[in-house]
């Protein structure tokens, strides 16, 4: 089972019915048992920075998120969620993050349309398990801050928006991804596939 962390800032739904269509189990929650019972766990996240890690503080959230990750539980971070796992953010001011991979998120700046909506070409930087089976493609992007991951080669997969953009994350079991994958068609979903068989099933990668 997959536990989805509620926390008042997320796309949960869409999420959770993305999931039940691909054929795994999963629930909604905000109960910290429930998460370190879980076989996997996605942080969703649709808002700013600083409110989202608040709302996680407020709910006593951080704590079980750090202990699944920590623990080698598959974590996955979604657009904003993906954001939070790094150590901190630019966005009205500066906030500390989950601090689980270093890096820092900004803003983007230059004579060009912000925020970054619609789709956009994901280009896989290199061979990786996550990817078996899939082929590169367009996905679904919304977001006016990107992560500058401070190890390059926790960045699997990039997009190009004005400029490079990391667009999937991954590091031992931490995964995340800058757009929504259950919003981004086949790929989105074959991605959002994978990470749950790697969770319920105990795929390796």
């Amino acid at each position: 089972m997959i536990a989805i962390i509620d926390y008042g800032m997320g796309n949960l739904h869409s999420v959770s019915k993305a999931l039940e269509r691909l054929g795994h189990t999963c629930i909604i929650t905000s109960d910290p048992e429930e998460i370190e019972r879980a076989s996997g766990v996605i942080l969703p996240g649709v808002g700013a920075f600083g409110d989202a890690m608040r709302e996680l503080e407020a709910r006593g959230l951080v704590a079980a998120i750090k202990k699944a990750a920590l623990g080698g539980k598959p974590l996955l971070g979604i657009c904003l969620g993906m954001q939070l796992l790094f150590t901190s953010s630019d966005e009205h001011g500066l906030h500390q993050g989950l601090n689980l991979l270093p890096g820092h998120v900004v803003k983007f700046t230059g004579d060009y349309r912000i925020p970054h909506m619609g789709w956009n070409w994901l280009s896989f930087k290199f061979p990786h398990p996550l990817f078996r089976g899939l082929e590169e493609g367009h996905v679904y992007f919304v977001h006016s801050f990107h992560v500058k991951a401070a190890n390059p080669e926790d960045v699997i997969a990039t997009t190009d928006y004005h400029q490079p953009v990391t667009a999937i994350i991954n590091r031992n079991q931490i995964y995340g991804m800058q757009f929504h994958p259950e919003k981004s068609g086949k790929l989105g979903l074959g991605l959002l596939d994978r990470f749950a068989r790697i969770a319920n099933q105990g795929v390796q990668v």
